[in-house]
């Protein structure tokens, strides 16, 4: 291998007994130092269903278990359900007032669809998608990938109309599958291999244990920058390989029946959130391989049992649509905010990962360089309003973090299930004005470097960003 026969932005395999394993950019084969024209601009959405939890003003748990923070753009106090990302608090950004404008009379659980859409589905009747600003940006960035775009979820498949198990959705509007089995995601990503190379890794149960001499010599030509970026990355595939039995019992054992109200369960909790984990990890090698810039992760399907409700018995509560329920029960408030803080929680992890990786081809770390998104189209009683969403990095694509922004007239608490504390409130006259989500997709997709000015029935960017 010389830099003349492998140019800048090629991708680099590391190839042995019929296997090979995708590697990240090394300047030892660039030809010349990368600029930022090269440098990957990385998207991610992940999307929690059921919503969070909103208490009354009035109401004592509102101190402590609302999601939306306390006071001011620069000056706002996380409550204890997102207390968790302190340690982030200058890499991220929180929205409220923001929905898409078809979807604020319908119900929460149908309106998962749209959430990357703004498409007018509706709650009922003829169903029609359009293109999600995942694979939006997919069509733009794809080219430059392996693959254009990893779309995951807990459940897996494509579920159905207003019901879907995944937040990707093409140019025709159809539901793009999205992968759920760890195992499987990650021989997608990295692993190649013809009949009998595949003998000897399901043997092994390693590609690495395959490519280990070959990962030896070409070390021998690396820069010695390049030679830590090869050992880390190394170490974080062998890693997340070790993890990958455990998550796929994991993904294999079915939803007990519990009751809800019995806070200490028994469904192999370590096994849930080490699959939450993996599959957070997955999306994290992919990325820093190159092989996407592109990701989804749907956290299950709204209204909908399933392998996500494991995700709230690993931190000892019910089945995670239960909560949603029971917040009125003694303690209900608490038990869905410390479900919404785990989920939080494993989004800190994520985003603190790319914080803590420079970035193979460019500058600063791989977090300046990823947008990450992390929301739902539902908000508490599964009002289609007021999303709850942060966002992390993206610093080096012009996006300011450190920020609670506050969209929106007349709901000053930017809680829009004030004054509502019934399921059935999603009926009810908006009492507030918010701001269409599609704007701020404009804005993503223009940084992302995208040339348009609409998305989903909306022209123009959001201001503030």
């Amino acid at each position: 291998m010389n830099s003349k026969t492998i140019p800048l932005n090629r991708r680099v395999f590391l190839r042995g007994a019929g296997v090979s394993l995708a590697l990240p950019w090394f300047e030892t084969f660039a030809g010349a130092a990368p600029d930022s024209n090269t440098t990957p601009k990385r998207f991610l959405s992940v999307y929690h269903p059921d919503g969070v939890g909103i208490p009354l003003k009035s109401d004592p748990a509102s101190r402590d278990w609302s999601w939306f923070p306390r006071g001011g753009e620069k000056d706002f106090e996380l409550t204890k359900v997102l207390d968790v990302l302190s340690p982030l608090r200058d890499e991220i950004t929180i929205y409220s007032g923001l929905s898409h404008p078809f979807a604020r009379n319908v119900h929460g659980h149908s309106n998962a669809d749209q959430y990357l859409t703004g498409a007018p589905i509706g709650g009922s009747g003829p169903y029609q998608n359009t293109i999600s600003l995942d694979q939006a940006y997919a069509e733009h960035a794809g080219e430059f990938t392996r693959h254009s775009s990893l779309v995951l979820s807990t459940n897996g498949g494509v579920g159905g109309p207003r019901g879907a198990q995944t937040q990707s959705f093409n140019r025709e509007g159809r539901p793009i599958p999205a992968m759920n089995k760890p195992k499987e995601i990650f021989d997608m990503l990295f692993v190649k291999t013809g009949k009998e190379a595949a003998a000897r890794l399901a043997r092994s149960k390693s590609a690495l244990d395959l490519l280990i001499e070959h990962s030896r010599s070409l070390a021998r030509e690396l820069s010695k920058k390049d030679q830590e970026t090869l050992k880390q990355y190394l170490d974080a595939v062998r890693d997340t390989e070790l993890k990958l039995a455990k998550a796929q019992k994991w993904i294999n054992t079915p939803v007990p029946q519990v009751d809800s109200r019995n806070l200490r369960l028994d469904a192999e909790p370590k096994e849930a959130r080490l699959y939450f984990q993996t599959m957070y990890e997955l999306i994290y090698l992919a990325f820093l391989s190159d092989s996407t810039r592109v990701a989804t992760f749907q956290l299950g399907r709204e209204n909908g049992e399933g392998p996500h409700d494991l995700l709230s018995l690993a931190v000892g509560l019910g089945p995670a649509h239960g909560l949603t329920h029971e917040v009125k029960k003694p303690n209900g408030w608490r038990n869905l905010g410390t479900y919404n803080r785990y989920q939080a929680e494993e989004f800190g992890r994520f985003v603190t990962r790319l914080k803590q990786t420079p970035e193979p081809n460019g500058k600063g770390n791989m977090l300046d360089n990823t947008f990450a998104m992390h929301g739902s189209a539902s908000s508490s009683f599964h009002l289609s309003r007021n999303y709850p969403i942060i966002s992390a990095g993206g610093k080096n694509l012009g996006f300011s973090n450190g920020r609670y922004l506050k969209f929106g007239k007349g709901n000053e608490d930017n809680q829009a299930g004030a004054g509502i504390d019934t399921d059935s409130g999603w009926q009810g006259k908006m009492q507030v004005e918010e701001l269409p989500l599609a704007k701020l997709f404009v804005t993503i997709l223009q940084r992302l470097g995208v040339e348009t000015d609409s998305f989903g029935g909306q022209t123009g960017t959001l201001a503030r960003v």
